[in-house]
Protein backbone atom coordinates (compact mmCIF):
# COMPACT_ATOMS: atom_id res chain seq x y z
CA UNK A 1 0.00 0.00 0.00
CA UNK A 2 1.49 3.29 -1.07
CA UNK A 3 -0.49 5.69 1.09
CA UNK A 4 -3.65 6.29 3.04
CA UNK A 5 -4.67 8.83 0.42
CA UNK A 6 -4.51 6.19 -2.32
CA UNK A 7 -6.46 3.71 -0.19
CA UNK A 8 -9.22 6.29 0.29
CA UNK A 9 -9.26 6.89 -3.47
CA UNK A 10 -9.51 3.14 -4.10
CA UNK A 11 -12.46 2.87 -1.72
CA UNK A 12 -14.20 5.84 -3.31
CA UNK A 13 -13.61 4.67 -6.88
CA UNK A 14 -14.49 1.01 -6.31
CA UNK A 15 -17.66 1.48 -4.30
CA UNK A 16 -18.66 4.44 -6.46
CA UNK A 17 -18.42 2.25 -9.55
CA UNK A 18 -20.66 -0.34 -7.93
CA UNK A 19 -23.19 2.35 -7.03
CA UNK A 20 -23.08 3.60 -10.63
CA UNK A 21 -23.77 0.09 -11.94
CA UNK A 22 -26.85 -0.17 -9.71
CA UNK A 23 -28.06 3.30 -10.66
CA UNK A 24 -27.72 2.54 -14.36
CA UNK A 25 -29.57 -0.76 -13.90
CA UNK A 26 -32.40 1.09 -12.16
CA UNK A 27 -32.63 3.60 -15.00
CA UNK A 28 -32.73 0.87 -17.63
CA UNK A 29 -35.25 -1.27 -15.72
CA UNK A 30 -37.62 1.33 -14.35
CA UNK A 31 -40.55 -1.07 -14.23
CA UNK A 32 -38.67 -3.78 -12.31
CA UNK A 33 -38.58 -4.34 -8.57
CA UNK A 34 -35.87 -2.10 -7.13
CA UNK A 35 -35.51 -3.82 -3.76
CA UNK A 36 -32.48 -5.90 -4.77
CA UNK A 37 -30.59 -3.01 -6.33
CA UNK A 38 -31.46 -0.75 -3.40
CA UNK A 39 -30.11 -3.38 -1.00
CA UNK A 40 -26.84 -3.49 -2.96
CA UNK A 41 -26.63 0.31 -2.87
CA UNK A 42 -27.27 0.33 0.89
CA UNK A 43 -24.56 -2.28 1.43
CA UNK A 44 -22.11 -0.32 -0.74
CA UNK A 45 -22.78 2.89 1.21
CA UNK A 46 -22.48 1.10 4.56
CA UNK A 47 -19.22 -0.51 3.47
CA UNK A 48 -17.92 2.88 2.38
CA UNK A 49 -18.76 4.44 5.74
CA UNK A 50 -17.33 1.51 7.68
CA UNK A 51 -14.02 1.43 5.81
CA UNK A 52 -13.48 5.19 6.03
CA UNK A 53 -14.27 5.15 9.75
CA UNK A 54 -11.68 2.40 10.20
CA UNK A 55 -9.10 4.41 8.22
CA UNK A 56 -9.72 7.50 10.34
CA UNK A 57 -9.53 5.53 13.59
CA UNK A 58 -6.86 7.00 15.86
CA UNK A 59 -6.89 4.63 18.82
CA UNK A 60 -6.25 0.98 19.50
CA UNK A 61 -4.00 0.39 16.49
CA UNK A 62 -0.95 -1.61 17.45
CA UNK A 63 0.40 -2.39 13.98
CA UNK A 64 -0.48 0.34 11.51
CA UNK A 65 0.76 -1.50 8.42
CA UNK A 66 -1.36 -4.57 9.16
CA UNK A 67 -4.36 -2.38 10.00
CA UNK A 68 -4.39 -0.77 6.56
CA UNK A 69 -3.59 -4.04 4.83
CA UNK A 70 -6.67 -5.60 6.45
CA UNK A 71 -8.79 -2.67 5.30
CA UNK A 72 -7.51 -3.09 1.75
CA UNK A 73 -8.25 -6.83 1.80
CA UNK A 74 -11.72 -6.21 3.21
CA UNK A 75 -12.41 -3.68 0.45
CA UNK A 76 -11.44 -6.27 -2.15
CA UNK A 77 -13.56 -9.05 -0.69
CA UNK A 78 -16.65 -6.88 -0.14
CA UNK A 79 -16.35 -5.30 -3.58
CA UNK A 80 -16.22 -8.73 -5.22
CA UNK A 81 -19.30 -9.82 -3.28
CA UNK A 82 -21.20 -6.65 -4.21
CA UNK A 83 -20.23 -6.99 -7.88
CA UNK A 84 -21.44 -10.58 -7.95
CA UNK A 85 -24.77 -9.43 -6.53
CA UNK A 86 -24.95 -6.56 -9.03
CA UNK A 87 -24.19 -8.90 -11.93
CA UNK A 88 -27.01 -11.19 -10.87
CA UNK A 89 -29.55 -8.39 -11.33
Amino acid sequence: MASIKNLKKDINYTLGAIATICDEWQKLNATSDMSLSNAILDDAYNTYDDLLNRINQKRDITNVKNHFKEISQELESKAIALLERANSL
